[in-house]
């Protein structure tokens, strides 16, 4: 349902693309020709498209410069407590974290979301009936128009064909009720003339008249029609989608003015501009939506006998300019479709950096049991890395109760605890979990994932800190805007299983920016087991939303003699998808891995 929440945000990219359109078309148009001003807006239908693929692009994002973050984020005052899940994975002992989550709500915005969408859905009703309601009207005309009968007009256009060089034999007949002549149809096209055009019978009218429809032909512009009214029908509610359109339509005009005059004698440029200006009146009115005719608003008729005007023909110098500035602006917008892809499908990714790294990817998907999920793992002593589902291991999701490793961090960094005075007493607020309810220190709220007292670090450092915090830490995305109680929790802040890996690697290696004894008391707050020589490390996280456990994680890392491996599982699923049985996953894979008894 948020779908259209993020094509809404899809909209304010697209009215940026449209004004760096205009400007090139303004600012460069001494160095384009008219074909090339109209191509221009191709890359905007093109850019229009990108919302609606099924598929996003992240190996397109992670070369080109990601923009603004993604994220959908809960409705401020959404619930966060008072539907709660405990768990804790089979077979652990005492020393093992409890996997304890509470609820977030995206309840709250379902009623103003649906209404969008109805809203959207009845607007591409209303534009469907209008082009269904064009199109029959056009039928009419179609089916009482009449084959041209005209032996001199006929001669003409058998001319005019040659000269265009077009072999089809496009048939051309009259039909009232038309002011001006259009083409119309893509697969079956039909050139229709209006009775006075050929009453009249000026010759040099209507060969450039018909020469002008013939372009329309040759350059498939009854394609472009439909992809025009297409995304007329999924933008309606945008005008700068409509003022573009209205642009372009002026463009595809004067190209195919352009394209006349190239093929006529210098002393007939004056004269083609004086039959615009001559059927001026009659012309003016825009054709059908689904048909390409001469005519357009007085203002494009305006730009177009101007253009006629100081017309020359474009030399190869100029073509290759124009080549060269038309690429470089589809190079630049097309940068922003990962944007465009990532704000439509609610995901960003890590732009994780392979060049230089040794990776496997090898196949365990029978570890996770019908979860989507990854596994990524990096070998201190082989300096390699392990990734399976490597684009799920770059998509960022929330961290929930996993970022609590950071939150005690920033306590201890901050001084509001220590690691020998870590205790905080509890207020006395019912807690679903008896753990929650009673006084803690840094190893039992690790322990039992007592979100209050997390809680009461980040108030007491404040927003401005916990966002320098994480700045500092290049902690995923950074963005803790999604409150400062619940911005892990489903909402505004992710990070992906590779980057949980990487800041891992350096909380172990104690390349952070913290005081080497704050990050020994964080590690021995994640101590789960020990037995021998081997210790295993870690925190689990689990995203509950609206009830249901959609997103599991456990992060951390397992110590033997001589290297540490430092792993990180997510798992997502309508349901289910616990840090509990992440952390199932992860014990199995290091098992048969042979890092873990």
């Amino acid at each position: 349902m948020d779908f259209i929440v993020r094509f809404l945000i899809c909209n304010a990219f697209i009215a940026a693309i449209i004004g760096i359109l205009l400007a090139v078309r303004q600012v460069l148009k001494g160095l384009l020709s008219a074909r090339r001003k109209y191509q221009l807006w191709f890359l905007l239908l093109a850019l229009l498209a990108v919302p609606f693929l099924p598929v996003d692009m992240p190996r397109f994002r992670q070369i080109l410069s990601r923009f603004i973050t993604a994220g959908t984020r809960p409705a401020s005052g959404a619930s966060t407590a008072y539907e709660a899940t405990g768990t804790v994975p089979p077979g652990a002992g005492s020393g093992w974290l409890n996997d304890f989550s509470i609820s977030v709500s995206r309840k709250a915005p379902a009623a103003a979301e649906m209404l969008l969408l109805v809203i959207w859905i009845g607007g591409m009703i209303a534009m469907l009936i209008m082009l269904t309601l064009s199109f029959l009207r056009l039928n009419e005309i179609r089916r009482s128009s009449a084959a041209l009968q005209n032996t001199h007009i006929l001669a003409l256009y058998r001319s005019c064909l040659h000269e265009a060089g077009i072999s089809r034999d496009i048939p051309l007949r009259t039909a009232a009720f038309l002011t001006s002549p259009v083409i119309t149809g893509f697969i079956r096209p039909c050139i229709y003339l209006p009775p006075h055009l050929i009453s009249e019978e000026h010759p040099d009218d209507i060969r450039y008249m018909l020469l002008h429809e013939l372009q329309h032909y040759r350059h498939k512009d009854a394609l472009v029609n439909n992809l025009m009214n297409a995304a007329k029908v999924l933008y309606w509610f945008n005008p700068f989608v409509w003022f573009a359109f209205k642009e372009m339509q002026g463009d595809r005009e004067a190209a195919c003015d352009s394209a006349v005059l190239q093929m006529l004698d210098r002393a007939e440029y004056e004269k083609y501009g004086h039959t615009l200006i001559n059927y001026a009146e009659k012309i003016s009115l825009a054709p059908f939506p689904i048909a390409s005719g001469i005519g357009g608003s007085p203002k494009q008729l305006r730009k177009r006998i101007l253009n006629i005007a100081s017309y020359r023909p474009e030399s190869a110098s100029k073509r290759i300019l124009g080549l060269c500035i038309y690429c470089l602006t589809a190079l630049a917008l097309f940068g922003t479709a990962p944007a465009l892809s990532t704000y439509a499908s609610a995901k960003d990714y890590y732009d994780f950096d392979t060049k230089e790294a040794q990776i496997s990817y090898p196949d365990l998907s029978s570890y996770f049991g019908g979860y989507d999920g990854t596994f990524v793992l990096y070998d201190t002593a082989a300096d390699s890395w392990l990734i399976y589902e490597e684009e799920h291991a770059a998509l960022r999701v929330s961290p929930n109760s996993t970022y609590k490793i950071y939150a005690a961090l920033l306590g201890l960094e901050t001084g509001i605890i220590s690691p020998q005075k870590s205790q905080m007493e509890w207020d006395g607020t019912a807690y679903p979990f008896d753990e929650w309810n009673q006084d803690q220190d840094l190893d039992s709220a690790m322990r039992s994932s007592v979100n209050w007292y997390f809680q009461i670090i980040d108030r007491q450092a404040g927003v401005g800190a916990v966002h320098a915090f994480l700045t500092q830490m290049h902690y995923g995305n950074e963005d803790n805007s999604g409150g400062t109680d619940s911005y892990w929790l489903e909402s505004s802040l992710k990070i992906s299983s590779i980057e949980q890996v990487e800041l891992l690697r350096h909380l172990y290696a104690y390349d952070l920016p913290a005081d080497k004894s704050n990050i020994d008391a964080v590690k021995n707050a994640l101590l789960l087991s020990q037995d021998g020589d081997t210790a295993l490390y870690g925190k689990t996280g689990t995203g509950r939303v609206d009830g249901k456990d959609v997103n599991g994680s456990f992060v951390g890392w397992v110590e033997l003699p001589g290297r540490t491996c430092l792993f990180a599982v997510n798992i997502q699923g309508d349901s289910e998808a616990t840090g509990a049985a992440a952390s199932r996953t992860a014990q199995s894979i290091l098992s048969d891995m042979q890092l873990l008894d």
